[in-house]
C-alpha cells in the first residue's frame, strides 16, 4: 500500500491532465490539500476520474480558498467516508463515526472549524500478515496563523486540538490512523531553512503541540524495533509518528514548501510542513519507507510518500460521500454554468440543388440588392395578366423575397464622388449659361453661343445682371480650388517625436535599476502591498533568488527605497 499527499496550490495544477498526475504517483490513496475549488465550480472531468472513486471537501464561507480531495484506486475504494473532524457535515450513511468528547468546543467554534473544508475522512480494510484491519486516513490542511490576525492563531491552535481529539478517538476504536497533509508548521529547526532567524522558536504554540502530539522526538530517539506493545495507552508521549522522521532522523535541507515570490526553491531556502503522521504500532509493523519528493513541480509545496508492506481490500460499492454519486454528475440535477456554456451545434449539409442558368442567377441578386422598375417594390401584390376565368380574382403572387442574408448587406447609396459632384455643376452651369444666353439673344446669337463664340455677350450679362456674376465667379473657385498638400514624412516624424518627448516628461515611468553591491547586476522593481505606513511604496532589491546569508548565489541585502522625482534612496 501506498500513500501520497501534496498542497497542489489548486486543482488548476493537473495541465497534463489529472489522471496523468494521479497515475505517476503510482499510489493507492492520493491525498490532496488547497484544492480552491467550490462545489458549484467542480468540473466533472477533476470529480470523477476513471480507474479512481474521489471525495472531496470544499470551504463554505470563501470561494476559490482551501478545499481538500482524497482519490482511492478502483483497487482501495473506502469502506466509508466522511467530510470534516466534527461530524456536523455527516446526513448520510457510510460515515467514519467515533467522534471525540466535544465539551471543550462551543457549538459555534465546532461549526467554524469544518466550514472551511479543511478535512477528508476515509476508512479502509488491509492485510496485515494474513490478518484484515482496518486504517484510517485523514486528509487535513490545516489552517495558517496570520501574525495580523490574532483570532486565525487561536483558529488554527482549536483546529489542532480537534484534529487530535478525533484522531485519537478513532485510536481507541481498534483502527490505525494515518494522518496526512499540510500541517503549516516546521516541528524542529532542522525542518526550517534559518531557524536562527526566527525569535523564540521553539516557544510556538504550533511547535509545542507537535511536541505533545508527537511520541517523543524522533531526531534523538528512535523506538525500538524489537519492543513489541499491545496497547497504545503504554506509549510515552503522544501516539504518532512522523514517519520521515522515523527513516531519516538526521537528513537536512529536505524541504517541502518553498515561496515563489522570492524564487527560494532555487536555492532550496524552504520548510517542511507536508507531513505523514501515522500511530507507532503501524509505523512499526507496517511501514516501508516515507520521503518527499522535491524534483515533482507545479506548486509551491512538493509531494511527500509513504510505503507500506499490508495491502488494501477494495469495498464492492463506494460510500455515498463520492462524487460520483453527486446530483449535478448523475445527470439528475444541471448546474447553473450548463445553461451558460455555449453548444456546438452540428451542422447540416442540405443536397446540392440544380443551379440556375448564370443569367437567371445574376437576375436573383441584382432583385435582391435593388428590384427593378418594373416591379412592385412597396410590398403590394402584383397581378397575373395570365387567363383568368370571368367572375373569379385574379391570383396574386408576392413580390419576390430576398434572402435574410440581404437584411445585413450594406445598403447601396446613391451617393456621388465629390469630384464627381464638381464636374457635374461645372456641366449644370455651363448648360443654366448657355440657356440663359439662348432666351436674351437672337437665333444667330444661339448659334454662336453654342460654337463658344459669347464672350462679348457674357461681358454684358456679367455687368447687367449681379446675381449671374456671383454664381459664376463662385463656379471659378470651385474650378480652380487645388487639394491641400499632405504633410510630408519627416514632418510627421518629427511630430511623432515632439509627441513622445512631451508625453515622457508629463507622464514619468518607472525610474532605471540600480545595481546591487553584492552581485553589480540590475535590481528588481517591488511593492509593498502589506497594510501600513508603506503600503503601495515601491523598492528595489536584488533580483537573485531568497537564500541564507551564507549562500553567496542568494540574494544580498541590498534595498533602496523609489522616491518620486528623487531616484533611488539607498537603505
Amino acid at each position: 500500500m501506498k500513500i501520497v499527499t501534496w498542497n497542489i496550490n489548486g486543482i488548476r495544477t493537473f495541465k497534463s491532465g489529472i489522471k496523468q498526475t494521479l497515475d505517476s504517483f503510482d499510489a493507492d490513496i492520493i491525498c490532496v490539500q488547497e484544492t480552491k475549488v467550490t462545489r458549484d465550480l467542480l468540473e466533472e472531468r477533476t470529480a470523477i476520474v476513471e480507474g479512481y472513486n474521489s471525495y472531496f471537501s470544499f470551504s463554505r464561507g470563501r470561494s476559490g480558498y482551501s478545499g481538500v480531495a482524497t482519490y482511492c484506486k478502483d483497487s482501495a475504494t473506502p469502506v466509508a467516508a466522511e467530510e470534516g473532524l466534527t461530524g456536523l457535515l455527516t446526513n448520510h450513511e457510510g460515515a467514519v463515526g467515533c467522534y471525540c468528547d466535544h465539551t471543550d468546543f462551543s457549538s459555534e467554534e465546532l461549526q467554524l472549524l469544518d466550514n472551511e473544508g479543511r478535512a477528508m475522512i476515509t476508512k479502509h480494510r488491509i492485510t496485515c500478515q494474513e490478518e484484515e484491519k482496518t486504517v484510517t486516513v485523514i486528509n487535513v490542511y490545516c489552517p495558517r496563523a496570520d501574525p495580523e490576525k490574532p483570532e486565525r492563531k487561536q483558529f488554527k491552535l482549536q483546529f489542532y486540538k480537534l484534529l487530535q481529539c478525533r484522531a485519537e478517538a478513532l485510536l481507541n476504536t481498534g483502527s490505525h490512523v494515518i494522518i496526512v497533509g499540510d500541517v503549516n508548521t516546521s516541528h524542529r529547526p532542522i525542518d526550517h531553512c534559518d531557524p536562527t532567524d526566527i525569535e523564540d522558536f521553539d516557544e510556538n504554540p504550533g511547535r509545542k503541540w507537535l511536541n505533545v502530539f508527537l511520541h517523543c522526538d524522533s531526531t534523538e530517539e528512535r523506538p525500538d524495533e524489537e519492543s513489541e506493545k499491545t496497547s497504545t495507552d503504554d506509549i510515552p508521549g503522544g501516539k504518532f509518528v512522523d514517519t520521515f522522521r522515523y527513516f531519516h532522523p538526521t537528513q537536512t535541507n529536505a524541504f517541502t514548501c518553498w515561496s515563489t515570490l522570492t524564487g527560494a526553491r532555487q536555492t532550496n531556502y524552504g520548510t517542511r510542513i507536508d507531513y505523514i503522521f501515522a500511530d507507532l504500532q503501524l509505523v512499526e509493523g507496517q511501514f516501508v519507507n516515507a520521503d518527499i519528493m522535491p524534483e515533482v513541480e507545479g506548486s509551491d509545496h512538493c509531494p511527500v510518500w509513504g510505503q507500506l508492506s499490508c495491502a488494501v481490500l477494495p469495498c464492492n460499492r463506494p460510500p455515498p460521500l463520492c462524487t460520483r454519486y453527486l446530483p449535478e454528475f448523475t445527470g439528475k440535477q444541471l448546474k447553473l454554468s450548463h445553461f451558460l456554456v455555449k453548444v456546438e451545434q452540428k451542422t447540416v449539409h442540405s443536397m446540392p440543388k440544380d443551379a440556375l442558368p448564370g443569367s437567371q442567377e445574376e437576375e436573383e441578386r441584382r432583385e435582391n440588392l435593388k428590384p427593378s422598375k418594373t416591379e412592385n417594390v412597396s410590398g403590394k401584390k402584383r397581378v397575373m395578366t395570365s387567363d383568368v376565368p370571368k367572375g373569379k380574382k385574379p391570383k396574386t403572387v408576392s413580390a419576390p423575397q430576398g434572402s435574410l442574408f440581404n437584411f445585413f448587406k450594406p445598403k447601396v447609396s446613391n451617393s456621388v464622388n465629390p469630384v464627381e459632384q464638381c464636374k457635374n455643376t461645372d456641366n449644370l452651369d455651363e448648360t443654366t449659361s448657355a440657356q440663359n444666353s439662348n432666351e436674351g439673344s437672337t437665333p444667330g446669337d444661339g448659334v454662336s453661343s453654342a460654337l463658344g463664340h459669347t464672350e462679348p455677350f457674357s461681358d454684358h450679362r456679367a455687368q447687367t445682371d449681379p446675381k449671374t456674376n456671383a454664381s459664376e465667379n463662385a463656379n471659378k473657385q470651385v474650378r480652380t480650388q487645388h487639394p491641400s498638400p499632405r504633410p510630408t514624412v519627416g514632418h510627421s516624424n518629427s511630430n511623432k517625436q515632439a509627441s513622445q518627448v512631451f508625453w515622457k516628461s508629463v507622464l514619468q515611468g518607472p525610474p532605471p535599476p540600480p545595481s546591487c553591491k553584492v552581485h553589480g547586476e540590475p535590481c528588481v522593481l517591488r511593492t509593498v502591498k502589506k497594510e501600513g505606513p508603506n503600503m503601495g511604496k515601491q523598492f528595489f532589491v536584488c533580483a537573485r533568488p531568497q537564500g541564507h546569508a551564507s549562500n553567496t548565489e542568494a540574494r544580498c541585502n541590498f534595498f533602496a527605497w523609489v522616491e518620486r522625482g528623487k531616484g533611488c534612496k539607498q537603505v
